[in-house]
This record gives C-alpha cells, structure tokens and sequence, in this order.
C-alpha cells in the first residue's frame, strides 16, 4: 500500500479523534423501536445509507470536492442545507471540525472546518487518490462505525457484526464507481425520521 493510501486510512480509521463513536445516526432510535434487532435488519439499515441516505449523499460530495476547480466554501454550504435534521447536523459539523481541526495539526496545513464529506475531501486532494478510494475508505469508516455500535448496542457477536461489515465490502466497492459521477440526492425517509425522533429519547447513550 502507497504512502498516500496509508495516510487517508490512518485519518479514517476509528482511533482518529472525530467523535465518531458518539454518533449512531438514528440508529439507537431504531434498536429502541425493535427496527433493528439482528444482524440482517442491520445489514439493510447500512445498505439503505449507503444506496440512499446520507452515506450516498456524502460520496458524491466528496467525489465534487475533488474536482480540481470545486469551490469547496459553496459545497459546505451544501452540505449544511442537505442535512435533514438537527442531529445530522450535528455529525457532520463537529465531525468535520474535528477531523480538519486533527489533520491541520498532523499536516501543519491550514484546514477549516467544514461540514464532514468536504473536510475529508479537501484533506485528501494532496494524496492525489482516485475519487472512488476516498468514498470507499470513508463509506468503510461509516459502516465500521455504525456496526460497532449495533455490536455493543443491539447486541450482536462480533462475528456477527464484522460479517455484517464484510457482506457489505463489495457494494461499497460498486457504489463508489456510480458515486463518482451519480446524482446528489437521498431518499430514506424511515432513518431521517429516526434521527428526528431520537432528539427527545431519553434515556440515551449517543450523541445522535
């Protein structure tokens, strides 16, 4: 593996301090409602991201922000407009900043924050990686993060949740082609509700 592929996955792996591991993006919502409760409801919940909700719609973001003249100030405003609850926009904010906020550190380069997809983006335009590496690399993030909380919170084994993981490898692969020139737009309405609904639950272990 190239120097660059190893620097975009030590910014993406689960170490790095974006705060990840707070976020379960409506899912502790949906194990609480009984929506998830098993390693195939699961596997469709992070399928259903990544085809059509916010992991779908970040790829193709990151695939414009490495587009050599992309203006990425326009693309985070975007990004903010798209987010489709107040704890979506949570995620993507205080992740973005973060994860800018590290990487400046590490680099020396002036980063701002920005919203998540765009952060992750401007940081790896120097690496000079296919467009559809990067969306792999954080759609794997993603999917690693969420199954990690469905391990702890629903509760799965960890065979069960790692398999979940691996069965979704070669669509992340597959999607991230179509991400690269595919429509920015989403459509899974049943887990923007849940993020919705799971700014009043208490009690509660996620930030999101």
């Amino acid at each position: 593996m190239t120097p660059a592929r190893l620097t975009l996955h030590h910014w993406l792996s689960p170490a790095f301090p974006t705060g990840a591991f707070t976020c379960s993006h409506g899912m502790e919502q949906l194990v609480v409602d009984g929506a998830i409760s098993d390693a195939p409801s699961l596997r469709a919940f992070l399928e259903t991201v990544l085809r059509h909700g916010a992991g779908w719609q970040d790829g193709v973001l990151i695939a414009m922000a490495l587009e050599p003249d992309a203006d990425l100030d326009a693309l985070s405003q975007t990004a903010r407009a798209l987010q489709s609850s107040a704890e979506r926009m949570v995620e993507t904010i205080d992740q973005g900043a973060a994860f800018a906020r590290t990487v400046a550190a590490i680099t020396g380069r002036a980063l701002p924050p920005r919203p998540l997809p765009i952060a992750v983006a401007e940081a790896a335009r120097p690496l000079d990686l296919p467009a559809e590496e990067v969306i792999s690399a954080y759609w794997l993030a993603l999917v690693t993060n969420l199954a990690t909380i469905g391990i702890r919170h629903i509760p799965l084994g960890q065979s069960a949740g790692h398999g979940v993981i691996a069965a979704l490898l070669p669509l992340i692969d597959s999607l991230a082609l179509q991400a690269v020139s595919g429509d920015l737009a989403t459509s899974a309405l049943a887990a923007d509700l849940a993020a919705m609904a799971h700014e009043t639950l208490q009690p509660r272990i996620f930030r999101t």
